[in-house]
């Protein structure tokens, strides 16, 4: 029952009750020595009355998010905007700023290109770069649509990590467009954040701009996922006292995210022969006759690595005995039947990552025994979301003025993130929070420090930096877009929104 006193307010404290009731329905059930549980089939059935009507406040919660943006998009009309940041003292300083004194930063960048670092904005600058074709879970919505994604993704850049963004979304889907467009527009940008495009032409897109661009090229739904699920994984894996290299995993999706979460997984430890990866068809193995080296590249290449981790069937066999689950599949509260949490390990961990609602409610994961459980969402405890990765990683790279961005420097990140989590914040990890959020600023200067570091070790790096420098740097860089905002805020110069 839920208490009398109890006031719906914030919709992390109605989680948490939620939750709190949920696993003390299942204590009472839990049979361990065989596995047998006598769960509810749905929350319905395991609360009625009073407790639906709470299911019922909690899904209303989850949904005014939407009803905001609503509202205040148009309000603001658009996230982000072009300010000037050089000083005007007077309409002399345009012969400056322009002509005729520009002309002698452009004779220095002519001589040498790399000067375009020192003079320009190109040492703080990426382009976000996306067709329309794979938008959070919406599929493809067109280079439109896609904008208020793009521009949201900016804000974050710039609010976390300090770093100046341009969204630019692209009326083609061809590849060869995709790429030969990014490839004449790199020399104005200190890096490139690919976003949205599909599977599987992304992974072909990533591979050959990083080929052939000087500045880092990559792709955040592959990279930026993948990081902050190892992160968030590690942890997990902590918390519920199992080794990583023991652990069995089961990855439901195989698209962008959930190949870059394979790679990662593997690199920080975990065992390929204990993986099992399960796509719209079934679990990838050997026997798969629709997969091949030729039709999927990235997918035959998990047949022959974890052959399923010698399962076969669909989803509901690859969740048989699986430590975790990180899911990046289909949105929808439904996708995975909560009955699957049953049938895996002990104190199970699932990642339900699907944007923007999980694959399933985490009261539902809680009333199957789920001992630890994240989503994609900032209203819930536990966000496994890139934005915990890309603002940090790009300050990093851009402040060593990085060529590229390898997976030891996203492991570097990940395992930061981990860290952090575990000594940095008080009261170390729990079952509700296992990697750091978005208002622990500390969090992103320490990511951003290791990954400056790693590319530095990596050979990657223009600028050698000291340790204490690029800390510096960081720490500058992103408490000043901070205290812009806040700023500009009181100033109203931003104006606030009374709706």
């Amino acid at each position: 029952m839920v208490p009398a006193n109890f006031v719906v307010a914030d919709i992390t404290d109605i989680y948490r009750e939620l939750c709190l009731i949920c696993h003390e329905e299942v204590t009472m059930t839990n049979n361990v020595k065989d596995r047998q549980f006598e769960v509810h089939k749905s929350m319905d059935e395991a609360f009625p009355d009073e407790n639906a009507l709470l299911v019922k406040e909690l899904i209303a919660k989850a949904e005014k998010p939407g009803q905001d943006a609503m509202k205040m998009h148009p309000y603001y009309g658009g996230k982000i905007e072009v300010a000037i940041k050089a000083c005007v003292r007077s309409f002399n300083d345009f012969a400056v700023w322009y002509s005729p004194g520009v002309a002698e930063p452009c004779k220095d960048i002519a001589r040498d290109s790399d000067m375009a670092y020192e003079h320009t904005w190109k040492w703080n600058t990426v382009a976000i770069v996306s067709d329309g074709t794979r938008v959070l879970g919406l599929g493809d919505i067109g280079p439109e649509a896609a904008m208020p994604v793009m521009e949201g993704k900016a804000m974050l850049f710039k609010y976390l990590g300090g770093v100046d963004c341009v969204p630019i979304c692209l009326d083609t889907k061809d590849p060869d467009k995709i790429m030969e467009t990014v490839r004449l527009i790199a020399p104005s940008f200190g890096g490139i954040n690919l976003e949205d495009i599909s599977s599987p032409k992304c992974f072909d897109i990533l591979d050959e701009l990083r080929k052939d661009c000087k500045i880092p090229v990559w792709h955040d739904d592959q990279q930026g996922t993948a990081t902050v699920e190892v992160a968030g994984a590690i942890n997990a894996m902590k918390i519920v006292g199992k080794k990583l290299a023991d652990a069995n995993v089961t990855i439901i999706g195989a698209g962008a995210a959930s190949v870059a979460t394979f790679r990662l997984l593997l690199a920080a430890g975990f065992n390929c022969k204990n993986v099992c990866v399960c796509d719209s068809r079934g679990i990838l193995n050997v026997e798969r006759s629709d997969i091949s080296e030729n039709n999927s590249r990235q997918k035959w290449d998990i047949c022959e690595k974890t052959d399923g981790a010698g399962k076969r069937g669909g989803m509901k066999e690859a969740f048989m005995d699986a430590d975790i689950v990180i899911a990046a599949s289909k949105p929808g509260g439904k996708t995975i039947p909560s009955e699957y949490i049953d049938i895996m390990a002990n104190d199970p961990v699932v990642f339900a990552t699907a944007n923007p609602t999980p694959e399933i409610w985490p009261w539902d994961a809680k009333a199957h025994g789920c001992k630890v459980f994240a989503t994609g969402r900032s209203d819930f405890p536990n966000q496994i979301n890139n934005s915990m990765g890309f603002p940090a990683i790009f300050r990093g790279v851009l402040d060593v003025r990085a060529r590229t961005i390898t997976d030891e420097m996203c492991i570097a990140a990940a395992r930061e993130l981990a860290r952090y989590a575990e000594e940095d914040h008080e009261g170390g990890i729990t079952p509700d929070y296992i990697i750091p959020t978005m208002s622990e600023t500390g969090a992103f200067i320490s990511e951003a420090i290791v990954v400056g570091e790693e590319a530095i070790k990596q050979g990657v790096a223009r600028l050698k930096l000291g340790m204490q420098e690029l800390h510096d740097r960081i720490e500058s860089t992103i408490e000043r877009s901070r205290s812009l905002t806040a700023k500009m805020m009181e100033l109203g110069l931003i104006k606030e929104y009374k709706g």
